[in-house]
């Protein structure tokens, strides 16, 4: 089995942990399994040093005044493995054997950054390699970095190219969680996520891989992300499942919107959840809902638009703070979903500037994580559907 996994700054915080990462690269190597390392900065020395960096440097040296963290990180956990008996290659920018690639744009060099993956992939029989997380290096052979999180995107990055079989995100957390355990009472380990779940979750704040990180994930590379207390690379935490599908769809059928519009809705506790549960306990599946200040939309199917009224108004008569219920039928719902979209500056711009150039007008847009909804009018759906491939497309 091959597996790349990487230590996060946490795991590598101190000499036991040090010592305790390089027990479980040990383990597994004797029990016959190629492994590569990503180590990351130990402890918050990234932000020691970009903090101590008070002068106008330039990106070239603040690049690597900050590689230095990693660069020390490697270094331990290479000379822990050898006083084990394991034979392990320090890999840093400048060195032979380093394989991010960045072009002049700063973005990653694919093609390069895949065959000199490969290369060292080859090297993995007997040998492993302890390579720096979160830097890269251009085609001029300058240190540059890949952002916030850029170790996790080396580690799944490297495992997509090196025809890993699984990449192990070694943290200070017992894989992806119900809730905060810091928060809430109860809180337990989720053995498996999709990663549209965790992209949704990351993208909004939960610190387990970095976002940029999960669009390397292929639906054959395993990701799974353990606690270093665990000590067993190879089993235990939060197995990450599947991979990014970039969809365009149109739903087929059309929908209603249904607005009830009230005094300060956003600040009376309880109106969604009433009106909501309302519907819910009418049979009726509710496509999507958006909030403003004063009203609340919900989209149905157009085949209940009628019934979604009767219950909705029921509840505006019952409910002091809500003046009243309207239908706007025959609406059309254009999403687009795909790992790729938080990434992507000016995504919204580039759904909305082509349909107002052909006089279509937005009906709503509702936006997630991951994906993008389009709501327009029914007679203007096959039309918007073709420019909002287009766009995608390009």
């Amino acid at each position: 089995m091959r597996v790349v996994a990487k230590f996060g700054g946490t795991s590598l915080g101190n000499g036991d942990r040090v010592n305790r990462a390089a027990d479980s690269v040990a383990n597994a190597v004797e029990s016959g399994h190629e492994v590569a390392i990503v180590a990351s900065a130990m402890g918050s020395t990234t932000d020691f040093l970009l903090d101590a960096i008070s002068f106008d440097a330039d990106e070239k040296d603040r690049a690597e005044i900050v590689s230095m963290g990693e660069r020390t990180s490697v270094r331990m956990l290479k000379a822990a493995l050898a006083a084990r008996g394991v034979d392990a290659l320090v890999v840093e920018p400048g060195s032979a054997a380093w394989p991010v690639i960045t072009d002049a744009r700063g973005e990653v060099d694919v093609e390069e950054t895949t065959r000199r993956a490969k290369a060292l992939a080859d090297r993995l029989d007997g040998v492993v390699p302890v390579i720096t997380g979160f830097l890269a290096q251009d085609h001029a052979g300058n240190v540059t970095t890949l952002g916030r999180g850029g170790s996790d995107t080396t580690a799944v990055m490297l495992g997509n190219y090196m025809d890993a079989d699984e990449v192990v995100i070694v943290t200070d957390v017992e894989g992806v969680m119900t809730g905060d355990p810091a928060v809430v009472e109860g809180a337990r380990n989720v053995g498996q996520i999709t990663v549209d779940e965790l992209r949704n979750l990351s993208f909004r704040g939960a610190e387990v891989i970095a976002p940029s990180a999960l669009s390397y994930k292929t639906e054959n590379l395993g990701v799974r992300v353990s606690h270093y207390q665990h000590g067993d690379l190879l089993a235990g935490g939060t197995s990450v499942e599947g991979q990014f599908e970039n969809l365009i769809d149109l739903r087929e059928e059309p929908l209603a919107c249904l607005t009830i519009a009230g005094r300060a809705i956003r600040n009376q506790p309880g109106i969604l959840a009433r009106l909501s549960k309302a519907l819910t306990e009418a049979d009726i599946n509710i496509d999507a809902v958006a909030s403003g200040m004063d009203s609340i939309t919900y989209y149905v199917d157009q085949s209940l638009a009628e019934q979604a009224e009767t219950v909705l108004h029921d509840e505006v008569v019952e409910e002091a703070t809500l003046s009243s219920v309207t239908v706007d039928p025959a609406v059309a719902v254009i999403r687009v979903t795909g790992g790729e979209l938080p990434n992507r500056p000016g995504v919204i711009r580039q759904i909305v500037d082509p349909l107002a150039d052909q006089h279509i007008t937005i009906h709503d847009l509702l936006t997630s994580a991951t994906s993008v909804a389009i709501f327009v009018r029914w007679n203007d759906r096959e039309q918007a559907l073709r420019i909002v491939q287009e766009e995608f497309t390009e």
